[in-house]
């Protein structure tokens, strides 16, 4: 059930705004002030807000727009102004603050419940992206791998690729290249599967360093050798040249002793139902961070593939 909050100050509208949106199934609570609105955005940040250009309170529809639309824990959340003011420079105002959407007073409440619905359905579907990739994130994997398992006569093959090393470049060199080497692999992926891999063929970013391809069993030990190939030749690209030519970097422990550590290299985990029926999502999941610990005690750069039968 979605979650929306009304700050208005005309509790008539409040009240027809909620009468209709409650026979929708949205939950809705409403605020009459500014105050008392953002502390309602805060205590329980809303899926999407309905705001009142003109409010009590001591700050304005435009004020409070431009503060959450700053603010990292609610700039996600898509704002609807709604006013009586109808000059074009105060629409302007509210969506130059922020806002995603304007309503004059008085409006039709079905068309407001359609701008509802599609502002959600937007807010949905980008938050199921990666932002710095852009890739599908934790909720269209899921789906796509709760999809495969549906159907055990079909064959599939989950390569589940971690980079090691990885928390010791981005101490040395900070979080900014840390996201180019993220955004590396992400291309690298992008491109084996384009090239190598079947056309529906899915990649997903889980979040930091990791990252998953769907594939089928037959394209792994041709897509394999080819990422890490790549992505070996092309790391040392992003380390200074010293560190290059020594290959490996020095960082310090909270004891400060010195400790060395090896350019970073890629571990894949491959998970397939080649040789047993996989069931959930989960067990998919269990299995790949099982292979992943073990690649990583590997050196270097490698892929390893579940060959149990149950």
């Amino acid at each position: 059930m979605s979650k929306v909050l009304i700050i208005d100050d005309d509790k008539f509208i409040v009240r027809i705004v909620s009468d209709r949106l409650i026979k929708e199934g949205f939950k809705v609570t409403a605020a009459m002030d500014s105050v008392s609105g953002l502390n309602a955005v805060y205590e329980s940040t809303p899926d999407i807000i309905l705001l009142d250009v003109v409010l009590p309170g001591g700050k304005n529809g435009t004020e409070i727009c431009r503060l959450l639309h700053n603010d990292t824990r609610t700039s996600h959340v898509p704002i609807i102004m709604l006013t009586s003011r109808r000059e074009t420079n105060d629409i302007v105002s509210g969506l130059e603050a922020g806002a995603d959407d304007y309503m004059t007073k008085p409006f039709d409440t079905m068309e407001l419940v359609a701008r509802i619905k599609t502002h959600l359905r937007r807010a949905k579907h980008e938050k199921s992206f990666n932002p710095l990739t852009g890739l599908p994130g934790n909720v269209l994997i899921e789906e796509q791998i709760k999809t495969k398992v549906k159907d055990p006569s079909v064959p599939f093959a989950v390569l589940y690729l971690d980079l090691d090393n990885f928390k010791a470049y981005n101490d040395a060199y900070g979080f900014l290249k840390g996201d180019e080497v993220i955004k590396l692999l992400a291309h690298i992926v992008e491109q084996c599967i384009r090239e190598l891999g079947n056309r529906d063929d899915f990649v997903g970013h889980i979040g930091g360093d990791d990252f998953i391809a769907v594939t089928t069993p037959d394209k792994v030990d041709i897509l394999c050798p080819r990422l890490i190939t790549q992505f070996d030749s092309t790391i040392p690209l992003f380390y200074s040249l010293e560190d290059r030519k020594k290959g490996y970097i020095v960082t310090y422990d909270r004891q400060d002793n010195e400790v060395k550590y090896p350019l970073v290299s890629l571990s894949i985990a491959v998970v397939t139902n080649e040789k047993r029926q996989l069931t959930t999502h989960w067990q998919v999941a269990e299995v790949a961070s099982e292979l992943k610990r073990f690649a990583k005690t590997l050196p270097g750069s490698n892929y390893v593939k579940d060959r149990r039968t149950r």
